[in-house]
């Protein structure tokens, strides 16, 4: 039988719980370019996509550089996140509109936001120019799959 002061701190630590993996969960990005909150995610894709069968072997790279630099705002997949930042799956990115160096200096240098309203993007630290060009492989092979050539 437990006492009334077990089950009172068996109902907080339980309260707490609940509490802290909640905060855990839910992602609050704020853009660091320009000291503006964006806001609260719910993680929600923006675009819905078709997987291609397989990937290359560059492409295959790009998407563990892809998950380990760029999947916290662009979603799995590069599907974009709801209040967070675009999808680049969409024709925006298309190669005729945003070639492969405009992801290169993207990348480098950061981008100052024109197409959507995420606020801009900032550059991203620790990527070779190798790396950078095998997660463009990806995002064309997963761009082709769905018709964005």
């Amino acid at each position: 039988m437990v006492s009334i002061l077990g089950k009172k701190t068996l109902i907080f630590t339980g309260v707490f719980v609940v509490i802290s993996a909640a905060y855990l969960l839910i992602p609050i990005i704020s853009n660091s370019t320009d000291g503006d909150e964006i806001s609260i995610s719910d993680n929600s894709a923006i675009v819905s996509i078709e997987l291609p069968d397989e990937l290359s072997k560059v492409a295959q790279i790009g998407k563990l550089a892809f998950q380990s630099n760029c999947l916290a705002c662009h979603g799995e997949n590069a599907v974009g996140q709801k209040g967070v930042a675009p999808p680049l799956i969409h024709k925006i990115y298309e190669p005729s509109h945003h070639g492969d160096e405009s992801f290169q200096r993207a990348v480098a240098v950061g981008v100052r936001a024109h197409h959507w309203k995420f606020g801009n993007m900032p550059a991203v630290e620790g990527l070779t120019r190798g790396d950078v060009k095998a997660i463009i492989a990806y995002v064309r092979e997963l761009q082709e799959a769905n018709g964005i050539f």
